[in-house]
């Protein structure tokens, strides 16, 4: 079965680039009127334009720094001030600092922590209410939260992304759960290395462990899943991925432990 978004908005965060602007592509294309959020409203706006011409579709763009701690509230306000209702979210804006956390500047440590958890989670509680309701009245609908396969070990030198990224996972496992008997479909999607401007950010490849995968390779795993009648609480994008994750899984704490320094620690 293949979802169809029509007569729906869908919420992105993240949007200028990467999974974003993909996640915006193949909904846009499912019919789905948007919302676009990110900090460079030039992208935004491109972006906007594009998918109005090849979609027909309603887009609106709001510029928005999600490490400030009000950041959602505002973001959940300015919309309902506008009457604008959202069926779909997808909590895809994520950064991550490499090195020791000895070395890391405290203030981008607080940043990450704020938009890969700090946000999310006030996101998915200001819009959960609507995205309840509208899935319980029949409208497809969705609430994705981007995670990793950093969430299934712990990451020494990328140590508070993979954390963030066990948070997010275990939350929104937790969240399909308590949701369970509303049809909304909460999703955890886990990428591997993807080639998106995440590394750009990151300032080193070498956080990036196995193959590449694209955007478009990841998106469509998120889709898929969302298709499925029981929709999983949490998927991994590539076959590769998953079976290291469920490695990690089975192998002792130490070990795994021990393999992802050494991966991790490559200049």
């Amino acid at each position: 079965m293949t979802m169809t978004y029509r007569g729906t908005r869908a919420l992105i965060t993240g949007a200028s680039s990467g999974l974003g602007a993909e996640f915006a592509r193949r909904l846009a294309g499912r019919g789905a009127d948007l919302v676009l959020v990110a900090r460079r409203a030039d992208r935004l706006e491109a972006l906007a334009a594009e998918l109005k011409t090849a979609h027909g579709v309603t887009v609106t763009v709001l510029p928005a720094d999600l490490t400030a701690p009000d950041a959602a509230e505002s973001l959940h306000g300015r919309l309902a001030e506008r009457g604008i209702a959202v069926q779909t979210l997808v909590n895809n804006a994520g950064f991550g600092v490499h090195g020791p956390v000895l070395e890391a500047e405290p203030g981008a440590l607080a940043a990450e922590i704020q938009l890969n958890i700090g946000a999310l989670v006030a996101l998915s509680r200001a819009f959960l209410p609507e995205l309840v309701s509208a899935a319980r009245g029949g409208a497809s609908t969705a609430l994705v939260n981007v995670a990793s396969t950093a969430a299934y070990q712990p990451t020494p030198m990328m140590a508070v992304y993979g954390a963030s990224k066990a948070f997010v996972l275990s939350f929104t496992e937790a969240l399909a759960w308590e949701t369970r008997e509303s049809r909304l479909k909460v999703l955890a999607l886990s990428p591997g290395a993807t080639r998106t401007e995440f590394f750009d950010v990151v300032g080193t490849e070498a956080a990036a462990v196995g193959s590449y995968q694209t955007s478009e390779q990841v998106v469509e795993t998120a889709l898929r899943a969302l298709d499925r009648r029981r929709t999983p609480a949490s998927v991994i994008s590539g076959r590769a991925n998953a079976v290291t994750a469920g490695f990690a899984g089975v192998m002792p704490r130490s070990a795994t432990l021990a393999v992802s320094g050494r991966l991790l620690a490559r200049d």
